[in-house]
């Protein structure tokens, strides 16, 4: 068989309600010279059915229906059994544009000082009406402009929408184990080292956002993750070791002092996170309020957490809103004292 040109990495559990429409979505594009990498990260639902059905249909589908290990060893095994070059990251509930491949395949050809290439995306909702969102900047389309945006905090490279270099990829041994839920974040913070990134200013993806969907049921983790992994870019930048690159998680945010070996670190981290945290009504109703409740008690910055606690009862959670306001009335009143 010959060598085909990208190779497709999929990861699938429990994905049926979006499964097919996903995979379809793949096979339709215009520029067909790819292998589909299929994993099947131990699902209980009728996804390996599904995935049978179509590798059936269609042989450049590649199906690993195995027991569950997460998406990260999921990623990390197509990355190492990838035949092509390059490969096209796909979830399992988005949907590509017909010519997304074929345009990012062509940027890559044009512009070989990059590496990873992603693209503006189009939000939909569970049933894939158009979601408008607001406040909220597209992706940087340059090298340069995604340094800036790591700086300012801003998007980086939309995961599902990511074209990259195999070998480059490699060449930073993959993803790391420690940033469950933002293990693309800090794959891109890693590769700048090595390598440029971009995005295509154009829709490829149609991007699902819905309330099961891994990012919302992490929020808090994410968001904790996503901000040690800037501090472990820092550390590189500097020219100092990077002391989460062998970890399988990270440890509390209690801990981070430790592990980074100077002060400071844990209340950084907690108060990004904390600050980030408030706007996720997922967040807010996992430990992310208790960390911003500690956040609060500690003395940290309470700027526009007045209008959290309305937030709060927006987001249905009364009970807590109340606890967020006479958790800001004590702060105020102890610290005046003081």
């Amino acid at each position: 068989m010959p060598t085909p040109a990208i190779s497709v990495a999929m990861s699938v559990y429990n994905g049926e309600r979006y499964l097919a429409s996903a995979i379809e979505s793949v096979l339709a594009q215009d520029f067909t010279d790819f292998e589909f990498l299929i994993v099947d990260d131990g699902s209980t639902d009728a996804s390996p059915r599904i995935i049978r059905r179509y590798a059936e249909m269609d042989s450049r589908i590649r199906p690993i229906l195995r027991e569950n290990r997460g998406l990260i060893a999921s990623l990390n095994e197509m990355i190492a059994i990838a035949k092509a070059p390059v490969i096209a990251r796909m979830d399992a509930d988005d949907i590509c544009r017909p010519n997304r491949f074929s345009k990012q395949i062509a940027f890559l050809e044009q512009h070989p000082d990059y590496g990873v290439v992603g693209s503006w995306s189009e939000d939909i909702g569970e049933d894939g009406e158009p979601l408008v969102r607001h406040g909220m900047d597209d992706h940087p389309l340059t090298h340069e402009e995604l340094l800036k945006a790591i700086e300012t905090g801003g998007q980086l490279i939309c995961h599902p929408a990511a074209m990259y270099r195999r070998d480059t990829v490699r060449s930073v041994d993959g993803y790391h184990a420690a940033f469950r839920h933002c293990e693309d974040f800090d794959l891109w913070l890693r590769l700048t080292g090595v390598t440029k990134l971009g995005n295509i200013p154009e829709r490829l993806l149609r991007y699902r956002r819905y309330p099961g969907q891994v990012s919302s049921r992490h929020a808090t983790e994410q968001q904790i993750g996503s901000v040690v992994a800037r501090i472990a870019w820092e550390e590189r930048q500097a020219g100092r070791p990077d002391p989460t690159a062998t970890l399988s998680r990270l440890p509390p945010i209690a801990d981070l002092d430790a592990l980074f070996g100077r002060p400071g670190i844990s209340r950084r981290v907690r108060e990004q996170v904390a600050l980030g945290v408030r706007y996720s009504a997922s967040a807010m109703r996992d430990e992310g309020f208790d960390l911003l409740v500690s956040h609060l008690r500690d003395g940290g910055r309470r700027d526009g957490m007045w209008r959290t606690v309305l937030r709060l009862l927006r987001f249905g959670e009364p009970v807590r809103a109340l606890r967020l306001a006479s958790t800001l009335a004590t702060s105020h009143a102890t610290s005046h004292a003081v």
